[in-house]
């Protein structure tokens, strides 16, 4: 369990930051880079759930995944190499397969795309669309840190990361489908 009573540590004033193994780094370390984006993302998703929050069913996954973005930043906060006994938080296939159910759940129920959607449509679609997009940057950063650590420890956050940002556009189109309908584009519908 984490107790904070103090917000403030004044550690951080000169740059660096403290891993989950107590070790310091830049805030401009690529780890940081991708759980600050994981953090990121957490907060758009909360914006989001303002939006969604008549959708009982949807309202819940989007409340569980973002516990679960506290385990992924956890993960990508921990390396590999610890203290000897430490345990380490890690994101694990159940989280993803879960995902996937969720994503085949919502999706069932709607139509098939005939166009690419802009992310547009109702006050939810919207910020669900600008969640993905925020999902979408927290991967290529995960992505980058993963490539320049070169050890495979990440492997279901990558995976996580991905099959949310497929969840987010699907639940874009679900709460579309109940209001407005999806916003499609127009190939060269300005020219």
């Amino acid at each position: 369990m984490v107790t904070l009573n103090r917000i403030y540590t004044r550690t951080g004033d000169g740059g660096k930051t403290r891993l989950a193994t107590g070790e310091a780094v830049s805030k401009a370390n690529a780890r940081v880079e991708a759980y600050g984006g994981v953090d990121e993302l957490n907060a758009a998703l909360g914006v989001a759930r303002l939006q969604t929050q008549g959708d009982g069913a949807l309202d819940a996954i989007l409340a569980r995944i973002q516990n679960d973005l506290f385990d992924l930043g956890a993960d990508l906060a921990t390396p590999r190499r610890r203290k000897a006994g430490a345990a380490s938080l890690r994101i694990v296939a159940s989280q993803v397969t879960r995902l996937e159910n969720e994503i085949d759940q919502l999706n069932a129920s709607l139509a098939p795309l005939t166009s690419f959607v802009l992310p547009a449509g109702s006050p939810a679609a919207a910020a669900l669309h600008l969640a993905r997009t925020v999902c979408r940057r927290a991967e290529r950063a995960a992505v980058a840190f993963a490539d320049a650590d070169g050890t495979d420890t990440h492997v279901q956050a990558l995976r996580y990361l991905n099959r949310l940002s497929d969840l987010l556009f699907v639940a874009a189109r679900f709460v579309n489908a109940g209001e407005h309908g999806d916003v499609l584009w127009v190939p060269a519908a300005n020219r």
